[in-house]
């Protein structure tokens, strides 16, 4: 990786995309140090460190590099965008006027869907502003002296900066390097680890964490890095071949090819899901005056508590939920296996139609399970190891953060080794 960043600077074209990026990223953390006026942060900062570190804002929190619990211009981050696109990407299957678009709508159609996601990134914008803004005045979190005005100024700065979040990504994928989302959501994530290696330090030095514990965290943590960079580029690989056939003078076909399936082929999204999902108990019990262990409500709250072995299990089974739900909507079999017999291809051993659609209906579904129950690995062991282990869970090391930074490390430095030998390649000419 080092060795393709310092090749990769030795092209000006290259560096100068490098530069666009690392611009763009800078002048983002600067919005992510301005505070929305008329909010108490100290208070916000406390509140949220006792009382919405495991819910789902905690989570929002972490995706925004701590933008969110102090309140900043860009305190929403990517989260609007990147649920207005999870949003139009399920409706484009409920909705044949959508799905048409996709499919049929080439370039014009695509261009419609950008548009319709990037205006429904403003509407959630405007919504979760109102909906932050709505628990900042019912805690108590706003200066003195806030008024309807003060109100309507903190939800348009949220909105604004979710506007320009998804803007910012945009330049970056434009005239940058990579995709612009996944690099702010890369720099947002990286961001913590500072507090999060003054956190051990301290959890050290005040004996509520043990020198075994942190070695065999990061132990850990560097095996997880090791077994999502080995399960990213996984694939299973489909033979495929084509029947030659002659149009006019010229024979066409007749090569041999393979169907590529990831073995993660649904990404993070089910985490991302799965995690929302099975900490939302905790989240509304975090905006009510319920003590864990007190009552009837205060047991339910503590088994459902996201540091609970309840919660361990109810997270481990909506992965796999999610991730078939995830596969099922990206991969059609029927719609494959009709593509290849329009083109004269076929898998060998199979009959074109039904049972080549049935063949590759079955192997998808083995590779979601071996998908489904990595994915299980990487955000269920940092659960099992904070309850294990004293002072680890406090450090904030999850499995989706450490997926989405090694996932988009590798896809940056793959699309700057891509770049890198479309300028290299000499062709026939040699």
């Amino acid at each position: 990786m080092i060795t393709t960043i310092r090749n990769a600077w030795k092209i000006p074209e290259l560096r100068k995309k490098i530069l666009f990026t690392l611009l763009v990223l800078f002048l983002y953390r600067i919005g992510c140090a301005i505070v929305v006026p008329y909010v108490n942060t100290t208070a916000l900062a406390e509140y949220f460190e006792y009382n919405l570190s495991n819910t789902v804002l905690g989570f929002y929190n972490t995706l925004s590099g701590s933008a969110f619990s102090n309140a900043t211009v860009l305190a929403l981050s990517i989260q609007p965008y990147i649920n207005a696109s999870i949003i139009i990407q399920l409706l484009t299957v409920a909705i044949p006027a959508l799905e048409r678009m996709q499919k049929d709508g080439g370039e014009e159609g695509r261009k419609k869907l950008n548009r319709i996601t990037r205006y429904t990134t403003v509407g959630l914008g405007l919504l979760m502003g109102a909906a932050y803004t709505v628990m900042l005045h019912n805690y108590s979190l706003l200066n003195e002296g806030a008024n309807w005005l003060s109100y309507i100024v903190i939800i348009l700065a949220f909105t604004a900066g979710s506007a320009l979040v998804m803007w910012l990504g945009d330049q970056i994928t434009e005239f940058g390097i990579g995709n612009g989302i996944s690099i702010i959501l890369f720099a947002n994530i990286i961001s913590r680890i500072p507090t999060n290696a003054i956190s051990m330090v301290t959890n050290l030095s005040n004996g509520s964490m043990k020198w075994w514990g942190a070695t065999i965290g990061l132990v850990a943590l560097v095996a997880l890095v090791l077994l999502i960079v080995f399960i990213n580029d996984a694939e299973r690989r489909i033979p495929i071949q084509y029947a030659k056939r002659v149009v006019g003078r010229k024979i066409y076909g007749g090569q041999n090819t393979n169907l590529p399936i990831k073995v993660n082929m649904s990404g993070v999204m089910p985490v991302i899901f799965a995690q929302s999902i099975a900490s939302l108990p905790a989240t509304i019990f975090a905006f009510t005056t319920v003590q864990k262990g007190t009552g009837f409500w205060g047991t339910v709250r503590a088994l459902l508590d996201t540091d609970s072995w309840l919660y361990v299990a109810l997270y481990f089974l909506l992965i796999f939920a999610f991730a078939y739900f995830y596969a099922a909507i990206q991969y059609d079999p029927v719609e494959i296996s009709n593509n290849l017999k329009k083109n004269g291809g076929f898998i060998p051993g199979f009959r074109p139609g039904k049972p080549t659609a049935d063949f590759i209906k079955k192997v998808i579904s083995k590779i979601t399970v071996f998908g489904a129950v990595y994915l299980s690995i990487v955000c269920v062991l940092p659960l099992i190891a904070g309850n294990l282990i004293p002072g680890l869970s406090g450090l904030g090391i999850g499995g989706t953060s450490t997926i989405i930074v090694v996932g988009v490390a590798l896809e940056t430095v793959q699309g700057m080794e891509a770049q890198m030998l479309m300028r290299h390649y000499k062709g026939f000419l040699e």
